[in-house]
């Protein structure tokens, strides 16, 4: 077993398989810009890994990911100062899109923002009962990133995905299976036990030939994400730039419900 441990995030290799936990637990796992960073350059390092050919995806403590950090936000004045936020954010989601592996999404408690555009991002995800999943960047004035467009599109289509996007409703998983965002649900606690089990059926598979139709599809898809995650990143430094987005933080931060204008 090798483990590679950084400042935000832990990779453990062992053997086929491998796991990355993204470990910031007092913040619920939220992403700033060390969080984004290292994912991007993990996943770049993992893109022409022929050992591995499973990836776990899970969060320390309570919480798969909260989401985007909002304490980062409001500490970027500029909105302009975001754009290399969202550079990394790219850089992420490409590189994971085109692991030469078959990804699991381990979650337990929130999966939320560009957490859960992260764990759709996945060849399969399993959540637990009671998880919280929402794509729910509508709440403080903002379109979803990460990728989100593109992975709900590709899981409920166009039209769901856009009503589950402009509500930006918190899921349990039974909710999420039914629209056919997530693949399986579990009983608390039980989520890590059926991954390392689906992990030894996949591993006794011709996990090879999954591999390479994963490659074949990807690889159509890929322009199209390419394009979404470039609008994605322009749309979100507009959309730092209104005034339904500085009252949705606010209120966020006074625990109260938004009033937006429409500016």
């Amino acid at each position: 077993m090798v483990c590679l441990t950084y400042e935000t995030i832990q990779l453990k290799r062992e053997g086929r398989r491998a796991t990355l936990t993204i470990n910031r637990p007092d913040a619920l796992n939220a992403m700033n810009e060390v969080v984004l960073k290292e994912l991007a350059d993990v996943f770049e390092s993992l893109k022409n890994d022929s050992q591995i050919q499973v990836l776990v995806l899970k969060g320390e403590g309570r919480a798969f990911s909260a989401g985007g950090d909002i304490k980062m936000m409001l500490e970027m004045e500029n909105p302009n100062d975001f754009k290399p936020v969202m550079d990394n954010v790219t850089r992420l989601m490409l590189a994971f899109y085109q692991l030469p592996m078959i990804t699991v999404a381990q979650i337990h408690g929130a999966a939320a923002g560009i957490g859960f555009s992260l764990a759709l991002a996945c060849d399969y995800v399993v959540a637990e009962e009671n998880s919280k999943l929402a794509m729910n960047f509508i709440g403080i004035g903002l379109v979803p990133d990460g990728g989100g467009h593109f992975f709900m599109k590709e899981r409920v289509g166009t039209f769901k995905a856009k009503q589950v996007i402009w509500e930006g409703k918190v899921m349990n998983a039974e909710e999420a299976l039914q629209l056919g965002l997530i693949d399986v649900k579990v009983g608390e606690g039980q989520a890590e036990n059926y991954v390392v089990e689906w992990i030894d059926r996949q591993l006794q598979s011709p996990i090879l030939a999954k591999i390479e139709s994963k490659r074949i599809l990807h690889s159509i898809q890929l322009p199209q994400l390419e394009n979404v995650l470039e609008q994605e990143a322009v749309a979100q430094l507009r959309m730092r730039n209104t005034k339904d987005h500085l009252e949705g933080m606010k209120a966020f931060i006074e625990k109260r419900e938004a009033v937006f204008t429409g500016n």
